[in-house]
């Protein structure tokens, strides 16, 4: 796994992270739903029928994935840790909208218990991208954020792979440079030549598009 080291800024990733900000979000919507799914396990216990304990199972079944989620979101979401963990990945600027931009990234959804790598094309909208131009085509190097939010392992490819830019972690454009210098000419190449897949990734069900290992150049495809 290629990582990237660099000195994290606290202050501006706090700022301008959305990764760190969806991460937030989603614990408090976790702790409110344990809530929830708690007070209705409790209320349909007290019903005392016996359609209420079929419920009252599947509330509390709720009620215990969301605590978990809860639980796992403050371990995972250091912003240190979300980009010493996370594996520098290539993403470029597909569209650049009013409201934002568009990056399309290329990761490796697979599991480190698997035999080799399985690349996926990602998208991802973001509202503020310092340290780029917003026109079709940038370079922005990033990290993968690799997500399982259910408690126990589904399958042999991460549930949920997004790119975290190095840009939102520092204002230090030597850093960003180096970064994008890590990565080689073969995947910035793969991904400008496929811009054009940035919508049919977006509309995706799973919100990747996996690709033929067999037509991969150089390495990528080993």
């Amino acid at each position: 796994m290629r990582r990237f080291e660099f000195a994290v800024d606290r202050g501006h990733a706090h700022a301008v992270n959305e990764v760190f900000a969806d991460l937030r979000r989603l614990r408090i919507m976790a702790i409110a739903a344990a809530i929830i799914a708690a007070t209705g396990t409790a209320y349909l216990i007290w019903l005392d029928h016996p359609w209420a304990y079929l419920l009252a199972v599947a509330f509390a079944l709720g009620a215990v994935t969301a605590l978990w989620v809860a639980l796992w979101t403050p371990r995972h979401s250091s912003i240190d840790k979300l980009y010493a963990d996370g594996e520098l990945v290539p993403a470029v600027i597909s569209e650049s909208r009013p409201s934002g931009v568009v990056l399309l990234a290329l990761v490796d959804v697979s599991k480190p218990e698997e035999t080799g790598p399985r690349y996926a094309l990602v998208t991802r909208k973001v509202r503020a991208l310092p340290g780029h131009e917003a026109k079709a085509g940038e370079r922005v190097p990033s990290v993968a954020v690799r997500t399982d939010w259910a408690p126990r392992q589904v399958g042999e490819r991460w549930q949920s792979v997004s790119a975290m830019p190095i840009a939102w972690g520092t204002r230090d454009g030597t850093v960003i440079d180096r970064a994008r210098a890590a990565i080689s000419e073969v995947e910035w190449r793969l991904l400008t030549d496929n811009l054009a897949l940035a919508e049919k990734v977006r509309r995706a069900t799973t919100k990747r598009l996996l690709l033929d290992p067999h037509q991969l150049p150089g390495d990528l495809g080993s």
